[in-house]
């Protein structure tokens, strides 16, 4: 069954300064959130899998949308994440249903390989609620400059029976990094670590 979606909210993020210092290429960062019914809201479900399979649907839609509002070919796009708010309605475990058994699939094919395990992050939460959504190389999870997040928030979501989906990709690292370690010109892809 495919998800229920209220809305979706795309934003972008451009830094082009940071501590009074130009940042060239911009930092650019895009956030896909989805608003849906959770159908298992105020009562125990043991089996998940529509939940689930809701996942793999917002995997490559919010994946998609946020290459798109970046304006880059899916190759070009650097890190990834992914959180989710349950409305109080739900629990946890509705969250872990979506982002981890199948998402992650269609959000590597948006954005062009993905060796590395995507960052994610889940909680239970009201009206206007905010999570930080967890950055990490979609390559190369040992690529420090790429550590970051994004915040998501929906004035008016997650309401008591609903989940709020949140996916964000990046066309670089964090501004002015400069704490050593791999760098996107050692990177092998072949494991996801390096």
């Amino acid at each position: 069954m495919p998800a229920k979606i209220r809305k979706i909210i795309v934003q972008t993020d451009e830094v082009r300064v940071e501590m009074g210092r130009e940042v060239n290429p911009p930092v650019r960062k895009a956030l896909a959130m989805a608003v849906i019914e959770n159908p298992f809201a105020g009562r125990y479900v043991e089996n998940l899998d529509e939940l689930i399979a809701i996942g793999e649907e917002l995997g490559g839609l919010l994946g998609e949308r946020c290459v798109q509002a970046l304006g880059i070919a899916p190759g070009q796009a650097e890190s990834y994440g992914k959180a989710a708010i349950v409305g109080e309605g739900g629990e946890l475990e509705h969250a872990a249903a979506i982002l981890h058994p199948k998402l992650g699939a269609p959000l590597r094919l948006a954005v062009e390989k993905g060796a590395a395990l995507v960052p994610s992050s889940k909680k239970i939460g009201g009206l206007g609620a905010a999570i930080d959504v967890p950055l990490g190389h979609k390559d190369a999870a040992y690529v420090r400059s790429h550590f970051d997040a994004m915040e998501a928030r929906v004035a008016d979501a997650p309401r008591a029976n609903e989940i709020l989906v949140a996916v964000v990709v990046t066309a670089g690292g964090r501004p002015l990094p400069r704490i050593g370690g791999l760098t996107t010109a050692e990177i092998q892809g072949q494991d996801g670590l390096r």
